[in-house]
């Protein structure tokens, strides 16, 4: 693995055609230094099926920089990140970071065009090329696409779905995945619904369209070796929901349907919420606060959590687990009830909110709720609290069919490198001119 810094480069010098090789070109926000939310999760993971896939040296990863002493740096992540690409002999840039942030329209305009230009120095020195716009802060990378080069972008959510009244973020995406439709780009949608939502609010054409449902790789369905201290108070039985730290994901919704069952005398194990930011700031947000001053409020028996790191998920693999919890209101897709799947944990208690309905199906595997409806959610996780042993095995092994049947991330994304750029699969040069 090769590590640059996006500094001015000389004047690139001519390559013989005989020597050119293909490359898969990858940017992506989150995910190489570590995780914040499940897409730096899918992120790592969609470059980790890449490295395995693609021959030696054909990969290429544009990264921001991130600095060591920020909470968004995550060494261990960093380290095994790095040594994975390294074994695949990838190249990896590391761009600057920029100022304005990464979900407003100047930070993304910022990012693709470092990102864009060191995509295109790549190109000048490679043979054909696939360029990967990972989530929103990459969709503007259009206007840099060569007549060498193919792009596809993955939008792991959009504006319109977090943010609805920011109307120019909203326009900038719009206009971004318009422009690389024009240039011929393929848009990926995770779920159906992404797909229904991007064809519906951003005007995507159906044909722009292809299919990359967001799933597991095989490390992520393995037991992890070691795992962080549970709080006292849930060793006995505990429920357990995770997240970012943002009203979508529901959790006051989750705080209310047990207040609802204490109010009902139902006994209701701690609650473990790991409502979670990466932020510097030393205070929790003012939606921490909320969360905090609710739980004190209702009386519940719950820890809050307010630091992530990726350790805790290997709570999703104790034995005293008694449910997870997935409140959300808006989804794009969901990774968390398939690590719980994968974990063995459940039952699983999700809203149908967005790619949710997909993975969590009443009876067959887990309890749903109306997203943002606490009633409906009591009365789901009363319905997980109470279910018979051997109907919590049978949900448990449907999850878990679920997930190695339908997703197999690296069966999904070698499925579409094969679809859109099997030059990029070939093992020798007489197969990639076959390819073309």
């Amino acid at each position: 693995m090769r590590i640059h810094h996006a500094t001015p480069p000389p004047p690139p010098t001519a390559v013989p055609d005989t020597v050119r090789r293909p490359r898969v070109i990858v940017a992506l926000h989150e995910g190489f230094y570590g995780a914040a939310s499940g897409t730096g999760f899918s992120n790592r993971a969609f470059v980790t099926a890449l490295a395995r896939m693609l021959p030696a040296g054909r990969l290429s990863v544009i990264t921001p920089r991130v600095s060591e002493a920020t909470r968004a740096h995550d060494r261990r992540w960093a380290g095994e990140v790095q040594q994975m690409l390294r074994q695949a002999a990838a190249e990896v840039i590391t761009i600057p970071a920029v100022h304005a942030p990464p979900d407003s329209v100047r930070g993304s305009v910022q990012l693709c065009d470092l990102a864009g230009e060191a995509a295109m120095r790549i190109a000048a020195r490679a043979g054909r090329c696939l360029l990967v716009g990972l989530d929103i802060p990459f969709l503007g990378l259009a206007p840099y696409v060569s007549p060498t080069m193919d792009l596809l972008l993955v939008p792991r959510s959009t504006t319109a779905l977090t943010r609805p009244k920011d109307v120019s973020r909203v326009r900038w995406e719009r206009d971004a995945l318009r422009a690389a439709t024009l240039r011929g780009g393929h848009i990926g949608a995770i779920s159906s619904h992404m797909r229904g939502h991007l064809i519906a609010t951003y005007s995507v054409s159906r044909t722009s369209m292809v299919s990359i449902p967001n799933g597991l790789i095989q490390e992520e369905m393995v037991r992890p070796s070691s795992a962080p201290s549970l709080p006292f108070k849930a060793r006995a039985g505990f429920l357990f929901a995770m997240g970012r730290a943002v009203p979508t994901k529901g959790f006051e919704d989750l705080l209310e349907a047990l207040r609802i069952l204490k109010e009902r005398g139902v006994q209701v194990p701690h609650l473990v919420l790991a409502a979670v930011t990466s932020k510097e700031n030393e205070r929790p947000s003012l939606y921490q606060e909320d969360l905090a001053t609710r739980i004190s409020a209702y009386g519940l028996d719950a820890t809050l959590l307010t630091r992530f790191t990726p350790a805790i998920r290997a709570w999703l693999h104790n034995p005293s687990l008694r449910a997870v919890v997935v409140p959300s209101r808006e989804e794009p897709f969901g990774r968390i009830p398939l690590e719980a799947f994968a974990a063995g944990a459940g039952p699983v208690v999700a809203t149908t909110a967005g790619g949710l309905a997909q993975t969590v199906i009443e009876g067959e595997t887990g309890f749903t709720a109306t997203p943002q409806d606490p009633k409906c959610l009591a009365a789901a996780l009363h319905r997980a609290l109470t279910i018979l042993p051997r109907e919590r095995q049978r949900l448990r092994v449907a999850g878990t069919a679920l997930v190695r049947s339908h997703h197999d991330y690296e069966a999904s994304i070698g499925s579409l490198i094969d679809r859109i750029a099997p030059w990029a699969l070939a093992s020798s040069l007489t197969a990639e001119g076959r390819a073309r």
